[in-house]
């Protein structure tokens, strides 16, 4: 099936859309080399405009109430998880396997992401938005507004000085430490001022207000289903999972994979990053074309979140389904893909 066969086709500009200020970062534009992480000590761009937003250099870290809260939540679920050998119990199993799917797929990808970050599509009834919104906040990832707000910055910063989570900065940087530094990312990027499309939804407002009682409210309804097993399966090594899947797009996929489409980052296609993220991995698709609600162009680029999103597009309740064009996807053709 060609793409925007099956859904409304739109033609959005190519260029990135701008979220806070207006303007995207002006940086060189990098020279890419076989995928390999020596390169990106080559690869680092640098920032025309030095105002607010630009990262002192050599600063000392210094975690703050919110970072201290990720520390504890990243390190208690990892240790949860290596009791996991000690709990086990097939349907504990089954109940991670299946809160990965739900979480994962329709909370991160699907809402998170396409949905809310990049409103790559519309729900309506409007609180089925809220509902998947909702799922998403028992990943454990942070309440919409913040993570829709980081993920906006990292689009319009992408894999500079200025971008939140970029490798240029090394492999684990990208991957998880970046998220216990809070006020890097004001410094980097400024004021939160790229959700007013949210903000002004009373729902994500009280959803970031009482984020911390909603992922222990789950707990106690695992604990009251199944003891100790269902936290430890259903909690621990869910969230374990769905963390290191979701950061690997921010780190492996702007490292290792094949590079089809022109953009001026390093966003790679890794397939089984894309596997582990329900179609998120084709990220090199997605740095093209950021608003498409699907992400896996080709016919075997497995993208269980598109499918999703078609799905829900059928039933009449998913509509303003973005799609790149056939045009579109000639000009940001690489002539050599194998860089």
């Amino acid at each position: 099936m060609a793409v925007g066969e099956a859904a409304v086709m739109v033609e959005p500009q190519l260029k990135s859309t701008t979220i806070s200020d207006g303007k995207r970062a002006t940086a060189t534009k990098p020279t890419f080399s076989p995928p390999d992480v020596s390169f990106l000590a080559t690869e680092k761009k640098s920032i025309s405009d030095e105002g607010e937003g630009q990262r002192p250099r050599g600063r000392a870290r210094k975690l703050n109430a919110y970072d201290r809260i990720a520390v504890g939540a990243v390190a208690g679920t990892h240790l949860m998880a290596m009791c996991a050998p000690f709990c086990f119990s097939w349907g504990a199993f089954w109940l991670a396997a299946a809160l990965y799917v739900v979480t994962g797929l329709f909370g991160i990808c699907f809402s998170y992401h396409r949905n809310l970050a990049h409103q790559s599509f519309k729900l309506l009834p409007k609180w089925l938005e809220y509902l998947f919104a909702y799922i998403g906040a028992h990943a454990l990832q942070g309440d919409p507004l913040t993570w829709v707000s980081n993920h906006r910055f990292h689009h319009q910063y992408t894999d500079t000085e200025r971008d939140p989570h970029s490798p240029i900065e090394g492999f684990w940087h990208s991957h998880m430490s970046w998220i216990f530094d809070s006020a890097m990312v004001r410094e980097k990027c400024g004021k939160r001022d790229n959700v007013g499309d949210m903000k002004s939804q009373a729902f994500y407002r009280w959803l970031r207000r009482t984020y911390v009682f909603h992922p222990l409210g789950l707990a106690l309804i695992l604990y009251a289903l199944g003891g100790l097993p269902y936290i430890v399966w259903g909690i621990g090594v869910r969230v374990v999972g769905v963390y290191h899947a979701t950061w690997f797009v921010n780190s492996a996929a702007h490292i290792w994979g094949s590079r089809v489409w022109n953009t001026d980052d390093l966003s790679r296609n890794n397939w089984w990053v894309a596997v582990l993220t329900f179609g998120e991995g084709w990220h090199n698709n997605h740095h093209a074309f950021k608003y498409s609600a699907r992400q896996g162009l080709e016919w075997w680029q497995i993208d269980m979140t598109w499918y999703a999103v078609r799905l829900l597009q059928a039933m009449g309740l998913a509509y303003d389904v973005k799609l790149p064009s056939k045009l579109q996807m000639q000009k940001l053709a690489m002539k050599d893909q194998n860089q």
